[in-house]
């Protein structure tokens, strides 16, 4: 029986393979990308990317393609692109005759799909720049006429292009602006013009899977911001996603 294996993400990187690799094999540079920031995120890195990957390459004529892989079939491919860029692309065993697979979302997937734009964004914006990250999860999403991206000031979202602007208000009357990198059926990516290029990631688990009405989770990644400036950040974060969902207290902001 043939395995099928499914594209879950591809992305571009404007570096180097080499440049790439090092970010998939040094755990301090995963760091840079990977997740979010919590109590046992070193420990998560050491786990999938040192304990449990294994890398071997494939040669398909001048090119050496470098691939990552982890039980289940999940694979990393990494190869050259031209003029010096990088495809990074992963792929996963087909869903199909998996009874376990609930049809509406795979947190695997989703979770390949933010963090290789997180690595594409760290590479491209801020490379040689460490990371913190600001994150918010289980936010409720609202009933269909009052959804959480509407009282968030992401009205609109979905009807904008990939590369086109977004402007959103805050409950507290300040303007965000920026980006939008890409979106999924269940999420998608801004890169915010403020005090610093940042990188926001919004995802959404549907009702089916978080009843009644589903919930949102964010990270933010920010980089190079001193101590002062990333509490005023977290400041205004804190207000935004409190403010917009304020009967919330299952959720958890960070």
């Amino acid at each position: 029986m043939t395995l099928e294996l499914r594209e879950v993400v591809s992305v571009e990187i404007p570096v180097p393979p080499d440049t790439v690799w090092s970010y998939l094999r040094d755990p301090a540079l995963v760091r840079r990308w990977y997740g979010w920031d919590h109590d046992g995120l070193e420990a998560e890195i050491r786990r999938i990317f040192v304990d449990q990957a294994v890398e071997h390459s494939e040669g398909t004529g001048d090119e050496t393609v470098r691939i990552l892989s982890w039980p289940h079939h999940d694979r990393l491919t990494l190869r050259s692109s031209a003029h010096d860029r990088s495809r990074v692309s992963i792929t996963r065993s087909s869903h199909q005759g998996m009874a376990a697979f609930d049809g509406v979302r795979d947190e695997v997937d989703e979770g390949w799909i933010a963090f290789l734009h997180q690595l594409q964004f760290a590479l491209s914006i801020h490379p040689d720049q460490d990371r913190r990250t600001l994150s918010v999860f289980g936010l409720a999403a609202g009933a269909r006429t009052d959804r959480l991206l509407d009282r968030a000031g992401l009205r609109g979202i979905h009807g904008v292009p990939v590369g086109g602007h977004v402007q959103a208000r805050r409950p507290d009357g300040t303007l965000l602006g920026g980006t939008l990198i890409y979106r999924a059926p269940l999420q998608f990516g801004l890169r915010l013009h403020g005090i610093t290029e940042s990188f926001l990631v919004v995802m959404e688990t549907p009702a089916a899977i978080a009843p009644p009405e589903g919930t949102v989770d964010a990270i933010l990644s920010t980089y190079g911001l001193d101590d002062a400036t990333l509490a005023e950040v977290q400041r205004r974060w804190s207000g935004w996603w409190q403010q917009s969902v304020p009967h919330s207290g299952s959720a958890r902001v960070s």
